[in-house]
């Protein structure tokens, strides 16, 4: 059975394969939605390409012609989202020197994509629900409506139900946008699209060869048997390493750079059946009582230690190894980071860039300081919205 592929697009050619069963079931559900005109919600781990869905189901569309704007929620700082999605007028806040549209007026006629949308703040979802209903925005610092004709599919790798329930994401914003809900299965449960995907990746980063590089059995067996907790992102970063590495010849094991996923390691038992007397019956160990304090007891130790011998800034170094662990924990996520901590995304990000982990170029400055900076220099900061970020 021949690959199917999305079309390639102005940003990069990618290829979503649709071997295993589970595909299948998934394509056919695309293949339905696609020509609709129903708020579609996708949800799926990290890099399970929900974005690649996403254009799949606007090329399905009548809109293909048209343009598709991708917004990430999460890389957009909490005091310009409802400028950057809605738009704002001149004069509006400080800084605003000229009028401005919003993505939802750059998307009038095609698609926009919100992708993370569980990470708007509560006041722009009451706006954004009034969007959708109406069909209409209104700039900041405006008082009339501009009609807006956009298909919206968002995306988000959260239980939104739980954010329902917990406060942290409006009910009935939650059922205007499940019109029509995709689950995007992890690539560990469906194998049988592994294979085909590394293959695809393998002609993709292989360049202009005849063919593409050969995929070893051990090699195929090593990657049907990886967990892959970063999903189809971190198998064509895996792909992309191997083919570097593998210099033009087949890819074997030594050229997969296969991370362990964290979790805890297998207990030892504590009787061998070596050591088992002859003739007698090993007892059933009891199964080990969970001790949550022991963690704690470790750090408080830690602690004391660093308290006897305190290195200079106590607190931030504290702090950096906290955040340093947490990022390494959740495979490099910043979301993931920001959930685990309780922490805002923007925190997470900007403590990453202060520890050289993130390039300063990501980190969107402070409005307030902005416009202090500004002021000193007797000149109006820049503003407007920001390019959307694909993580």
């Amino acid at each position: 059975m021949p690959l199917l592929t999305l079309p390639a697009t102005k940003h990069r050619e990618k290829a979503l394969v649709f071997e295993d069963p589970a595909s299948r079931a998934l394509l056919a559900s695309l293949d339905e939605i696609g020509p609709s005109e129903a708020t579609v919600l996708i949800s799926g781990e990290t890099g399970t390409g929900k974005e690649i869905v996403a254009r799949y189901l606007h090329e399905r569309s009548a809109r293909r012609a048209e343009r598709f704007v991708a917004v990430n929620c999460g890389a957009i700082s909490e005091s310009l989202v409802e400028s950057e999605l809605f738009g704002h007028e001149r004069g509006a806040f400080t800084g605003a020197v000229t009028a401005r549209p919003g993505w939802f007026e750059a998307a009038r006629g095609g698609t926009l994509f919100l992708d993370e949308i569980g990470e708007l703040p509560l006041t722009v979802q009451v706006k954004l629900l009034r969007v959708l209903q109406e069909r209409e925005v209104v700039r900041l610092g405006a008082r009339d409506p501009i009609r807006v004709d956009v298909r919206l599919i968002a995306a988000t790798n959260a239980n939104l139900v739980e954010d329902v329930a917990r406060g942290r994401f409006r009910a009935d914003l939650y059922y205007r946008i499940h019109v029509a809900a995709i689950a995007l299965p992890a690539l560990r449960d469906r194998p049988d699209d592994i294979l085909p995907l590394a293959r695809s990746f393998a002609a993709q980063f292989g360049g202009r060869r005849a063919a593409a590089p050969d995929i070893g059995a051990a090699a195929a067996a090593r990657l049907r048997a990886h967990p892959w907790p970063g999903n189809i992102r971190e198998l064509e970063n895996v792909m992309h390493r191997a083919v570097v590495a593998s210099r033009g010849g087949a890819i074997d094991v030594a050229h997969l750079a296969l991370a362990t996923p964290p979790g805890p390691a297998a207990p030892e038992l504590a009787t061998s059946p070596a050591s088992v007397a002859p003739g007698t019956t090993p007892a059933a160990e009891p199964s080990p009582e969970p001790a949550p304090e022991v963690p704690m007891a470790a750090l408080d130790a830690a602690l004391i230690q660093l308290f006897e011998h305190p290195p200079a800034n106590l607190y931030a170094c504290i702090e950096e190894a906290v955040i340093r662990a947490a990022y390494r924990y959740c495979h490099r996520n910043q979301l993931q980071t920001a959930r685990l901590l309780a922490i805002s995304r923007n925190v997470v990000r900007a403590r990453l860039i202060q520890y050289g982990e993130l390039p300063s170029a990501t980190l969107r400055p402070d409005p307030a300081e902005s416009r202090r900076r500004a002021d000193a220099r007797g000149e109006p900061p820049a503003s407007g919205p920001s390019e959307p970020v694909d993580r």
